[in-house]
């Protein structure tokens, strides 16, 4: 009798799970990032204000990940 050659199914490639979006540098992922008030002639600063974070949007998520 004839050996019967028996090949083996490769494994099915399995999709990578969902990489949760992490979170944005510059706002720390709050959406908001300190803005400087300057007043007067000379611009001197005052204080700080929020600002929308342009690298997100304010979304606090990171647009790259």
């Amino acid at each position: 009798m004839a050996t019967t050659q028996r090949t083996t199914k490769k494994p099915l490639p399995t999709n990578p799970a969902p990489v949760a979006p992490g979170d944005c540098k510059p706002c720390g992922g709050t959406g908001n990032v300190p803005t400087t008030v300057r007043v007067g002639r000379k611009r001197r600063p005052v204080g700080q204000q929020d600002g929308l974070c342009l690298n997100c949007f304010g979304a606090g998520t990171d647009p790259d990940a």
